[in-house]
């Protein structure tokens, strides 16, 4: 194994090489639209077919929603920096000098992992059980939850 591997487990449990943002797919695909749409002076057809498809009314909203995803790439691992820049976990586990939540006594009720319940569910706490009782390597082993 990688010591690379275990620099992408985030400290809450998450594993960023599994992460859409941190490989770039869904940022590379909406740049590649956008610059299509563009060539295409898409903006000028979209006014055109809303007389057939009431969605094309959508269209500059939809492109600024593309524009928001391409600005979704992450280009650094948690431990590097990546991740949301206001995550309050990524300063927690140093200052109590431990490697991820999985050392913590308290991560299955701290209310710091919450903000990742709406996208991620319980995935990060899953991960963190694992951690716990399999440790490092075995987690980079098996199955893992996004």
């Amino acid at each position: 194994m990688e010591m690379k591997d275990k620099d992408f487990i985030a400290y809450c449990g998450l594993y960023c090489g599994d992460c859409i943002n941190y490989k770039g797919e869904i940022a590379d695909l909406a740049r590649d639209l956008r610059k299509k749409l563009r060539e295409e002076k898409f903006n000028r057809v979209s006014q055109g077919l809303s007389k057939f498809f009431k969605e094309f009314k959508n269209y500059e909203q939809c492109y600024e929603v593309l524009g928001a995803m391409v600005r979704l790439r992450c280009k650094r691992a948690c431990r590097g920096g990546g991740g949301p820049p206001s995550c309050k976990i990524r300063n927690c586990c140093p200052k109590k000098n431990i490697q991820g939540c999985w050392e913590c006594e308290e991560f299955e009720t701290c209310e710091k992992l919450d903000f990742l319940k709406p996208i991620h569910g319980d995935a990060h706490l899953k991960n963190l059980g694992k951690l716990e009782k399999q440790g490092i390597d075995k987690f980079l082993e098996g199955k893992r939850y996004w």
